[in-house]
């Protein structure tokens, strides 16, 4: 039985949104994978709008509760980025 690893974290509007959220969860040590519809992605007149614009962030199932807590945090503006 081939179990999926991945969950969805959250959908949102806009290639440039995905890809914020996606490095804050890379930055927090995070993998994320965004999928968007091949039309939504074309660069030259990128869809902003409608279902074409919707873009999925999928995160490891193991790290779903702990993306949860850092996306809530960073709409409260409460987010803490790791020392390095």
């Amino acid at each position: 039985m081939n179990e999926l690893k991945w969950d969805l974290l959250a959908e949102v509007f806009g290639r440039m949104e995905a890809e914020i959220i996606q490095s804050m969860l890379n930055a927090n040590g995070i993998d994320a994978e965004l999928f968007q519809e091949a039309v939504g992605r074309n660069f030259a007149y990128p869809t902003t709008v409608g279902g074409f614009a919707r873009v999925q962030i999928f995160v490891p199932k193991n790290k779903l509760i702990e993306a949860k807590e850092l996306l809530k945090n960073s709409q409260n503006d409460t987010l803490e980025f790791p020392a390095h």
